[in-house]
């Protein structure tokens, strides 16, 4: 009888016989999503300084590896107490003697320590930042870098024990009051540790023959440079692969766009002609021009896409009426898009007058107006009774149907999200026509905007002067009002303006409503003090508004809801309150709304004690005092705040340049063009560009 066979198995070593249901990843394996993890997941990473991060637009691992240094420490000499000098930046070291702490009158943590090298004794000040007080314990060994001033010596970064964070080339970041250099630094750090999680995009041959080192190492030689070369060429290497995808986007969305069809429009006729007949004033040469461009834009069947910027007051309105009255001469609609109530109101009564001596019939439409007014203005705009619609996003509710819209034009763009501008455009090809009063560079905008053509107006009306600008600190607030009590004694007005609405204890920004009750009793209790925000009904924001024009108000305190749109020739001052907490671009908006007249205007920026300040903030007034140029000052602004950041809160996507510095990139950019037009738009390279069109806030998406 034959034995039934027993299958015998021999070792087979370590890795088994069958094969895993499914294999484990390999170390080695891209694993971005280690990148999208919040910042909470880093150590010591709790909800405060979540907050504090989020502040700066800091949400994940991967934005922290983003943030990209505003400069690097320089070598610097190390000196004794004894022989501190002036105010020139030098390098300490000690051991502490004692501590103290107090609150400024903004309200700052104010830690002191007293400090001895053997040589000397010195107070070091460090502001906001009360967690070290309990690290700054008498006898504590500390390396310190900052400037003597007259309170001690003011420290920028500091070492404690045998850390060496103040050595040469440590990264500056942008930062806040609440997030000091250290602590970004040791976030940063932490960050790092993940920095080869993500594939690299660029294809290995391209790196090579572009002799670009791997990204991963770029991200470390930027963070951690051993020179300043070393920095330069790790920020080059990123810089190319955000220009480089930034091409491969915009000839993706112009080939889209190139598909579009719209209607031409016919050549300017009488219409057009009695317009600047019935202006009060001779448009400038600058406007001009852009109209000309506008003109041949519409002559075409692809739909228009320009961006108009210009200046504050440069008279941009003007040529988007043009461009609106070019739809109505046609038969048939124009409508102009606006981010808020204020503005969409200010732009329909500046031009309802010059449209009634037109016979063109306007109409606004907000969410002010009640449902049976709403009904009406939405009936006449689907009849096409109404030849041109002014309005917020109310305009692009779905129940709102136009007869036959051939011209938007969508003002301060930036405001608005992707879907809200589409939503414009949707199921039809108007032109449009962008419309910004934050200018940025024109290299800026050309690479940024690639898909769109740009016009600018550089040059203001001829009868307006220069607005005198000055920075002034708390202490000597009751000179600003001194002086805005002088002006409106001469029969002029004034505008103060404040952060908030009302007071918080969670900050200690001045509060419009306090301010304005608190002006009432004491510097201006003997004049018309109004308050206007954008808490306030409609109604009585309006009501607020026209009495403010009329002259009925002499003051008029306010939030930000006045930094666009707001026309009153007779305001002459504006004080800003605690001025440190606007960005550049904003502070700048707000100063527009004074020399809109033939009158020399001020400007006074009030801020705490300048030692207080970040630097971020200290250069940004600086530069609004030097010029009243907008143009100017975006070119400010990209050297305090970078690219990525300058066009508005945070966009993403096709304005988020974290690492390209154009100024000096001009070859780099050209490089990337003429790389991205022989490279496929594929694999890696199209997940970053489908990741930056996916979730952008882009001016031309429409």
């Amino acid at each position: 009888m034959a034995r039934a066979l027993t299958e015998l198995r021999l070792p087979v070593g370590f890795a088994g016989l069958e094969p895993p249901a499914t294999w484990p990843r390999p170390r080695s394996a891209p694993r971005p999503e280690a990148l999208e993890a919040g910042v909470e997941t880093l150590p010591r990473v709790g909800p405060a300084v979540r907050g504090r991060l989020a502040k700066l637009g800091l949400r994940t691992v991967r934005d922290l590896l983003w943030h990209r240094p505003r400069r690097y420490e320089r070598p610097i000499e190390e000196k004794a107490i004894r022989d501190l000098f002036g105010e020139v930046e030098a390098v300490i070291e000690g051991v502490v003697l004692d501590t103290t702490s107090r609150r400024s009158r903004g309200r700052l943590k104010i830690l002191t320590a007293r400090v001895s090298d053997g040589t000397g004794e010195i107070k070091a000040t460090w502001f906001n930042q009360p967690w070290l007080e309990a690290q700054l314990v008498p006898g504590t060994k500390v390396r310190l870098r900052g400037k003597p001033n007259r309170y001690g010596f003011q420290v920028e970064t500091y070492d404690l024990g045998e850390t060496t964070e103040t050595a040469d080339y440590a990264p500056v970041y942008p930062a806040s009051e609440a997030l000091a250099q250290k602590q970004l630094r040791a976030l940063v750090g932490a960050a790092l540790e993940q920095v080869r999680a993500e594939g690299d995009a660029l294809p290995a041959s391209l790196a090579t023959s572009e002799r670009l080192p791997l990204r991963a190492d770029a991200l470390v030689a930027l963070h951690r440079p051993r020179s300043p070369d070393e920095a330069e060429r790790g920020r080059r290497r990123l810089a190319f692969d955000e220009l480089l995808v930034l091409q491969l986007a915009l000839a993706r969305r112009a080939a889209e766009r190139g598909r579009l069809v719209a209607e031409s429009l016919p050549d300017a006729g009488a219409l057009l002609t009695r317009y600047r007949e019935v202006l009060p004033f001779r448009l400038t040469e600058a406007q001009d021009r852009a109209i000309a461009e506008i003109d041949r834009d519409l002559a075409r069947t692809t739909p228009m896409q320009r961006l108009l910027q210009g200046d504050v007051g440069s008279g941009k309105t003007v040529v988007a009426l043009y461009a609106l009255l070019r739809a109505v001469e046609a038969d048939r609609q124009g409508a102009m898009m606006a981010p808020t109530e204020v503005l969409a109101e200010q732009h329909f009564l500046t031009i309802e007058g010059i449209c009634a001596e037109l016979g063109v019939r306007v109409a606004l439409l907000t969410s002010a107006l009640t449902a049976k007014e709403h009904a009406n203005v939405r009936q006449l705009i689907a009849s096409g009774d109404v030849q041109i619609a002014v309005g917020t996003h109310a305009l692009i509710q779905k129940e709102v149907g136009f007869r036959d819209l051939a011209v938007a034009v969508v003002d301060e763009q930036h405001r608005f999200g992707v879907e809200q501008r589409s939503a414009l455009a949707e199921g039809r090809s108007p032109h449009v026509l962008h419309m910004t009063a934050t200018p940025i560079p024109r290299t800026l905008a050309l690479t940024v905007y690639g898909d769109l053509s740009v016009s600018e107006i550089t040059a203001p009306p001829a009868n307006r002067k220069a607005i005198v600008t000055a920075w002034v600190t708390d202490d000597r607030s009751s000179e600003a009002y001194e002086r805005l009590t002088r002006h409106l004694r001469d029969g002029r007005q004034a505008y103060v303006v404040c952060p908030l609405i009302e007071a918080s204890e969670l900050t200690v920004a001045r509060a419009a409503d306090d301010e304005a009750e608190r002006l009432r009793r004491a510097e201006l209790k003997e004049f018309r003090v109004g308050c206007l925000h954008g808490r306030l009904k409609p109604p009585e924001r309006r009501s607020i508004m026209a009495d403010f024009k009329a002259g009925e108000i002499d003051v008029l305190v306010a939030t930000t809801v006045i930094e666009v749109g707001v026309d009153v020739p007779n305001a002459t001052i504006m004080i800003v309150q605690e001025a440190d907490r606007f960005g550049l671009a904003q502070l700048h908006q707000l100063r527009g709304r004074v020399g809109r007249g033939a009158q020399q205007s001020y400007c006074l920026l009030v801020s705490g004690p300048k030692e207080e300040l970040t630097d971020v903030a200290h250069d940004r007034l600086e530069a609004m005092v030097q010029t009243s140029d907008g143009f100017e000052l975006a070119e400010r602004d990209l050297e305090i705040r970078g690219e990525g950041q300058l066009l508005g809160a945070r966009q993403s996507g096709l304005s988020d340049l974290h690492f390209t510095r154009l100024r000096q990139d001009t070859a780099l950019l050209e490089r990337a063009r003429d790389v991205a037009r022989s490279l496929a738009d594929e694999g890696e390279l199209a997940v970053a560009v489908e990741r930056i069109l996916g979730g952008s806030e882009h001016i031309g998406d429409s």
